[in-house]
């Protein structure tokens, strides 16, 4: 797709503050550290939009990006290990939750995976949830340009496996360093939309 503008709406921690535009959204989520901002920029042809960080649990608030004044991505804080102070860990579940369960416009989440680790719980239990109140997702297994490409398709065939989901479209294979999967990523959308 090609992007003529993206630019940062707002930052939210309850519906009250979220944008009334009613433009469909594509959210984003994964543990802290996954690569979400870098995968978001990446799509959008953007160095900052999405802000990026070595430390994990930057993001602590659901940001809104408006692409192409069309659609809206939404960048929702990572779960997981995060340096940050235990009582806004605890409000990002009920947050995030409260996003994805009661927001009308949220057409398709993008679930990001580090594929060099084994998803865990949480990410087992976040997958069951989309599934029991039918959100819509895929999943991104992130950084695949720092293995070899008979070990991506090792740990690609191991997260399926231990995940329960099958071919493309519900997996994709994605690096912000060489683009790999930005098209792929780019055409769920798309379809998701039309």
């Amino acid at each position: 797709m090609k992007i003529a503008s993206a630019e940062f709406v707002v930052s939210a921690t309850e519906p009250s503050g979220y944008p009334e535009e009613g433009l469909p959204e594509i959210a984003f989520v994964g543990r802290s550290n996954v690569g979400k901002s870098s995968l978001i920029n990446t799509l959008v042809q953007r160095k900052g939009l999405a802000r990026t960080s070595s430390t994990p649990g930057c993001t602590q608030l659901i940001n809104f990006f408006r692409i192409n004044n069309q659609i809206s991505f939404v960048d929702l804080p990572g779960y997981g290990f995060a340096r940050v102070p235990l009582a806004i860990k605890k409000t990002w579940g009920p947050m995030v939750e409260t996003y994805l369960r009661e927001r009308i416009d949220l057409r398709l989440v993008v679930f990001i995976l580090d594929i060099r680790r084994e998803p865990r719980a949480e990410d087992v239990d976040l997958m069951n949830w989309f599934r029991f109140y039918n959100i819509s997702h895929i999943f991104a297994l992130t950084k695949i340009d720092k293995l070899s490409r008979s070990q991506v398709k090792i740990r690609e065939n191991a997260i399926k496996k231990l995940l329960g989901i099958n071919a493309p479209p519900d997996i994709v294979l994605f690096s912000a360093k060489t683009r790999e999967g930005k098209d792929n990523i780019w055409k769920v959308i798309k379809e998701i939309l039309t």
